[in-house]
């Protein structure tokens, strides 16, 4: 069986994926003297590497901190020291992202704030709040970084390096664990989106099917990536379980039209969103697993189960939801076609009520 694609635009694709591995990166990380010992520790550990490629350097806060202006992004890890909110404007001024990483997000803000160095809400990073999640009942500033709230904190780092480092996002990922989940699920978003414009978009019949399937391909090479699973042109057979994926969303597509045909601009880009969607977060959970690339079709056929769900759930209420729809659609159709008929002829929209039921249309 061959990929219905063009096997020299997933070598392409693997090759920008060897260039972010080959990538150099450079990044500092600033410690507030005043911030907690346990968040100092997280972030050194999260932003330590054993890559050749990875420059990071840790300093503290003093009357001397000068930022690297050729830094890819910044980390400052903040206590209640008033220098947090200067430093960070400084390296904003410099051109460098910079992620203000903290337990104590209103503290931290409040004093930036006040110091006439307020930082942008979407740059304060915390376990919960400053945008997060809320904090669990009885939790005070600064938050005890147990086992829920360090899951919490790097799930926020990794959301902030993925959406500000957009260029540099999967070498930052193959460089960093901690973002490797962020990387992966925006992989997913990304390509559920662009599948489900495709969808959305009438083509010729079976011409949809190798771009959806190049893009779910490109999905699966990303995530493999980021959980640092390598893979070479020797391994492309390896993406064959995709194209499974690819003709189980088809099918499905073909399977709910039959039972409501007149749906189809709603059914093909939510076939095409929610299959490729499907198999990106079994992948996800298939590496998290600790599983290798080569048993990636175990978690491809996660779309045949998503598919069947979705086919009985339609089929379950199609007999429902199909007289009441079918009867709007038979209604409008008569006022439907006068408009399009005057369009088409250039006599512009016809006057009076353009969307008249069949019956006050012809009075």
């Amino acid at each position: 069986m061959q990929l219905p694609v063009d096997a020299k635009k997933l070598v392409d694709e693997m090759t920008d994926i060897d260039a972010a591995r080959a990538t150099e990166l450079s990044l500092s990380v600033y410690v507030d003297d005043r911030a907690p010992a346990d968040l100092v520790a997280l972030i050194r550990g999260s932003f330590a590497s054993t890559l050749p490629t990875v420059r990071m350097t840790l300093s503290y806060l003093d009357d001397s901190f000068v930022p690297h202006p050729t830094d890819d992004m910044a980390i400052v890890v903040a206590g209640v020291s008033p220098q947090v909110g200067p430093a960070a404007a400084a390296v904003r001024a410099v051109g460098v992202p910079v992620m203000v990483a903290t337990t104590m997000p209103a503290e931290v803000g409040r004093i930036a704030e006040e110091g006439g160095y307020a930082i942008p809400d979407g740059d304060v990073v915390a376990p919960f709040g400053a945008g997060g999640a809320e904090a669990p009942d009885g939790a005070v500033e600064p938050f005890a970084l147990d086992d829920a709230a360090r899951e919490a904190l790097q799930d926020r780092m990794g959301k902030w390096v993925v959406a500000v480092c957009r260029d540099k996002r999967l070498a930052l990922a193959i460089a960093f664990p901690f973002m490797r989940r962020a990387l992966a699920k925006d992989a997913v978003q990304a390509t559920s989106l662009q599948n489900a414009g495709i969808g959305l978009v009438p083509l010729i019949p079976g011409a949809d099917l190798p771009i959806m399937t190049l893009n779910q391909a490109k999905m699966v090479l990303q995530i493999a990536a980021a959980y640092g699973y390598e893979m070479d042109k020797s391994r492309i057979k390896e993406l064959l379980p995709v194209v499974g994926g690819a003709y189980v969303c088809r099918a499905l597509s073909r399977q709910l039209l039959e039972l409501v045909p007149f749906l189809g601009f709603v059914i093909r880009p939510s076939v095409a969103y929610g299959g490729t969607a499907a198999m990106g977060y079994a992948i996800i959970e298939y590496f998290e697993g600790g599983q290798d690339v080569a048993g990636v079709a175990a978690a491809a056929a996660h779309v045949g189960d998503w598919g069947g769900k979705a086919v009985s759930s339609v089929r379950d209420n199609a007999k429902r939801v199909v007289p009441v729809v079918s009867s709007k659609v038979n209604k409008y159709a008569p006022a439907v076609e006068r408009i399009a008929s005057s369009l088409m002829a250039g006599d512009g929209f016809p006057e009076g009520n353009l969307l008249a039921p069949a019956e006050k249309a012809s009075n």
